[in-house]
């Protein structure tokens, strides 16, 4: 059977019509045969010729501006609220003094900024003051042969500087007449950090107690702390005065209240020496610390509970942490591997950018008292200031440190050497 007659045969056609039908197949006029088809087809399922079969529903409106779908795909993801944190970081110092001299050994604190913006640096037996307004330097003090500085701190007034010998002797130094305010003696080995909270200056030594002198009267020790097994390396006051955090080669962190000789808190968290201590202007009982070489974590505490928060794990040992007044951040400093100083976003955690500023392990960092530039000194004995938090208006928080009452008043009441 042929296609033609095959076609003929299922043609639909009434009976009456049959003649017709075979002289028009006969004849095969194509267009006329399929027409007649699909009319056929379309009358028996009731459906009108010249429509979409699937077109149940008006179709959709067309918009009014076409899309681009390249221009879609390719376009950069939706700025975050807080796109004002995203700023460039600096690659180079601000400013490098030379540091001669710098004793390379973590557990010493021998650098500091005061609120009157002087930056003072413990060189072995030497202590310089550099005036951030003037770019002057002057040499405050020289210890006696064979002891070195350990530590430094300057009292919340900026009057004052605190500095811990490697005898275990605690002096006071008045930085405006270049003199000797006091020696307070007592401490059994080299005292590497201090910490004031007004008129207390709290000295840890390396055989692991922790002293609180009253610096206006004679009988100047008025407690002591204990808990510690090893060189206390870490100390700061909370800036209302009413927690003390130390860290101590030990590996422990103590979280102590002002009136009590008891620890509120200790944590054994990290495997290293903890020396990095901050606590938060903006969140006055979060505190941040920071382990060493084995160790390597940040970890944040709440100094009213005593629970971890959050940690980082930096991969580098941590020498020092600043939290920024500016942001909601805070930048810490590292030895090895990495040398370097990274600032993070709190509470994501978020790294925001690494600075790599010296050729060898960052030893200790201080921020300046407008919260902008962060000092850092290493072992390769520079002194550098990084531009690292800008000022875009009011600081976080205007919290800080206690001062000396009167400040220069209390020189008075202090009992000379």
């Amino acid at each position: 059977m042929s296609k033609l007659e095959s076609e003929s045969k299922i043609s639909p056609v009434s009976s009456d019509s049959s003649a017709s039908s075979t002289s028009s197949v006969s004849s095969y006029q194509p267009n006329t045969v399929a027409l007649a088809y699909q009319s056929s087809v379309a009358e028996a399922c009731g459906l009108a010729l010249n429509t979409r079969i699937l077109a149940f529903k008006p179709e959709a409106p067309q918009s009014s501006k076409p899309i681009d779908l390249r221009s879609q795909y390719n376009r950069p993801l939706k700025p975050a609220a807080n796109a004002q944190l995203r700023r460039r970081l600096p690659t180079s110092a601000e400013r490098i003094l030379d540091a001669p001299g710098i004793r390379d050994d973590y557990y010493l604190n021998l650098l500091d900024w005061s609120c009157n913006n002087q930056v003072a640096i413990g060189l072995d037996r030497d202590l310089y003051v550099w005036n951030a307004e003037t770019g002057t330097v002057s040499s405050l003090l020289q210890t006696r042969p064979n002891t070195y500085i350990a530590g430094i701190k300057w009292s919340g007034d900026g009057a004052y500087v605190a500095v811990g010998l490697s005898d275990g002797d605690v002096q006071i130094w008045d930085a405006e007449e270049g003199e000797k305010v006091r020696s307070m003696t007592g401490h059994a080995a080299r005292v590497g950090v201090m910490s004031w909270d007004r008129h207390i200056l709290s000295s840890g030594c390396r055989d692991g107690s922790i002293w609180n002198h009253d610096v206006r009267v004679a009988e100047h020790k008025v407690s002591e702390f204990v808990n510690h097994q090893a060189e206390v390396c870490g100390l700061q006051w909370r800036s209302d005065g009413n927690q003390l955090a130390s860290g101590g080669n030990d590996n422990l962190v103590n979280i102590w209240d002002a009136r009590s000789s008891t620890p509120k808190f200790t944590k054994s968290n990290h495997k290293a020496a903890v020396k990095a201590l901050a606590w938060c202007p903006w969140q006055l009982n979060l505190l941040a610390t920071g382990g060493g070489t084995y160790d390597k974590h940040i970890h944040f505490w709440n100094g009213t509970t005593g629970a971890r928060l959050n940690s980082i794990d930096t991969g580098s040992q941590v020498t020092s942490l600043q939290w920024s007044t500016t942001y909601k951040e805070i930048v810490s400093s590292h030895g090895y591997p990495d040398n370097n100083l990274a600032i993070w976003s709190y509470p994501t955690l978020v790294k925001n950018g690494e600075i790599q500023g010296h050729d060898t392990r960052v030893l200790s960092s201080a921020l300046s008292p407008d919260g902008s530039t962060l000092a850092t000194v290493a072992s390769d004995e520079n002194l550098k200031f990084w531009k690292v938090f800008e000022q875009i208006g009011k600081k976080v928080s205007s919290a800080v440190g206690g001062t000396l009452g009167s400040g220069k008043d209390i020189a008075k009441v202090m009992m000379i050497r």
